[in-house]
Order: C-alpha cells, then structure tokens, then sequence
C-alpha cells in the first residue's frame, strides 16, 4: 500500500511540475531512468549475493537441488495416461526382455531405484522376495505406488537416487527401470550399489539407449510431409546434459555413452552378466508407431554381478 501511494504521489509532482513548465520531461525520463537503474542494481546485487551464498553453503554441505518432474502436476498427469503406467509392466514394451535378465528374487532383499508407480516392486514380491525397497523422488509417484501395493514386505522411501543412505551389504538385489539418464553421475550410483549389493549380488537395470540420448531432440528427422526418413545421432562423446521433450514438456536428462557404462560397472567391482538392445514384444509390433522401434535402439539394458 506504501509503494502504491508513493508512486501515485510521485506521478502526479511529475504532472504538476510538467504542466507548470517547471521540469523539462525529456530531463526528467533520464533522470527517472538513472535512479530506477540504480534502485535495481542496489536492490538486485544483495539478493545475487545472498543467492550465491546459499548455493556456496548447500555444496559445502552436500545438499543438491536435484529436478523431479515427475511432480510437474501437468506432465505428471500425461505420464499417468501411458500405457505402461496404466498397464503395468506387460504393457512396456521391453519387459519381455528385462523380466528374462532378472535374478531370482526369492527370499532375497531388493532395491528399486526410481520405483515410479511400484511395478517392479509388487513384481518382486509376488516373486518372494523377503524384502522391498523403493526409492523415488517424486511424492506423486510414490503415493500412486502405496495404493498399488498389497504387499507388507515392501516399503517405499521418498528421496532422490542420489541421497539415499545406502546400507552396506544390505541387499541381495538391486534393479532400476528407465532412472539412470536423469542421473548426472552414474560412476557414483556404482559406488554406492556396490557397496550396498552383498557379493555375488545382482545389479540389473534399463536406461535410455545411448543412440537415443545423444543428439537430444530425441525424435526422428522428417521430410517436408512429415514423413520419418531416419534417426540423427550427434554429439555422441559429449557426455553432458541434454534438454529434450518428453510428452510434450521440457525435460532435462543425461547423455553418456555405452562405454561409460560399462567401464564405470567394471571400474566398481561388477562382470557384466548380460546386455541387451530390447526391441517391443512380437504382439507389440502392430500398435501405432511400433515398427519404427526396429529402427534404432530407444533402450539399454544391463545386467552385472557384485564380485
């Protein structure tokens, strides 16, 4: 209410003072813009530094800001509407191929990291596990994931992949389902699966394809009708960031290449036990844009041994 009557008042001292002939306009609008710079600048350059402060206190303290758009309520509401998250795990079209790279998971402790809806982690349950963990970072998820479960042995924590504590030894299985490209640092999330798989543990997980990610458009390349003509792959060794769109929306993920991969398991003490570029089940193939998957691999699945 103070800054509206101070700039009522103020305009019209401009009005009087202009009609009276008193104060030049022209004058006045450079002297106005002089003093509204300044006003900015020392209004603008404390918060900048307050800003910079707290970023330099979250690293100092090991605390990111991690992005989880799953929380997004408008893209959140379109990923409900997929046929894998309606569906289930035979509605996604590389379950024929990750259910066959799982280990058994009777009487063993699972991990899920990025559980979503809880798919896997009803999976593994009804597969006997003793034990479940899922971890996510979005609440919007995790709650659909709790009205989905019937299972008492399976728990669902809300925190990012990133930050979760990971208990030494205490599991016997970790898997993940299409998290690790919104994962910046993947050789991390090694160290931390293996030290929490006891040995002999498995690690299997999917991501999107490395072909997939790398050019980041993440969309074929049309002719002038719109036809499909073939998919780019760019900037393949640039592992970094990518900004691409995803049912619509903007959507930051992770480019990294197949090496990386594979090396960064190697490097933390995992042997590869399976790798599989999935291509959508048989009775898949005559849905709406499913042949086009035969084209190019949208995704990468891994399977390793804590040794």
């Amino acid at each position: 209410m103070l800054t509206v009557a101070a700039l009522i008042v103020v305009i019209e001292i401009i009005r009087l003072a202009t009609i009276s002939g008193s104060l030049d306009i022209d004058d006045f609008i450079l002297s106005f813009a002089g003093a509204a710079i300044g006003f900015i600048v020392r209004i603008c350059l404390p918060i900048r530094r307050l800003f910079k402060l707290l970023a330099l206190r979250n690293r100092e303290s090991g605390v990111i800001m991690r992005e989880n758009k799953y929380d997004d309520k408008i893209f959140f509401d379109k990923y409900s509407q997929m046929p894998r998250s309606t569906g289930g795990l035979e509605s996604a079209g590389e379950w024929h191929i990750l259910e066959s790279m799982l280990p058994s998971f009777k009487g063993k402790r699972v991990l899920d990291l990025g559980c979503g809806f809880g798919w896997h982690c009803i999976y593994a349950a009804e597969q006997g596990a003793a034990s479940v963990v899922g971890v996510d970072i979005s609440e919007k998820m995790l709650e659909r994931a709790k009205e989905k479960t019937d299972f008492s042995q399976v728990c669902y924590i809300h925190s990012s992949i990133e930050e979760y504590n990971y208990p030494e030894k205490g599991f016997d299985a970790v898997i993940s389902s299409l998290a690790f490209h919104y994962i910046e640092n993947f050789d991390d999330v090694c160290v931390k699966v293996s030290r929490c798989l006891v040995t002999g543990g498995d690690f299997v997980f999917s991501a999107e394809h490395p072909v997939f990610t790398a050019r980041g458009s993440q969309d074929w390349v049309y002719d002038e009708l719109g036809n499909i003509l073939h998919w780019a792959v760019d900037r393949y060794f640039d592992e970094s960031k990518r900004s691409t769109r995803f049912l619509g929306e903007e959507v930051a993920k992770y480019h990294r290449t197949l090496t990386t991969y594979i090396n960064c398991l190697l490097r933390h003490g995992f042997a590869i036990t399976g790798l599989c570029e999935p291509t959508p089940a048989e009775h898949m193939l005559e849905s709406q844009g499913m042949k086009d998957e035969l084209r190019r691999p949208m995704m990468l699945i891994i399977a390793a041994e804590k040794i």
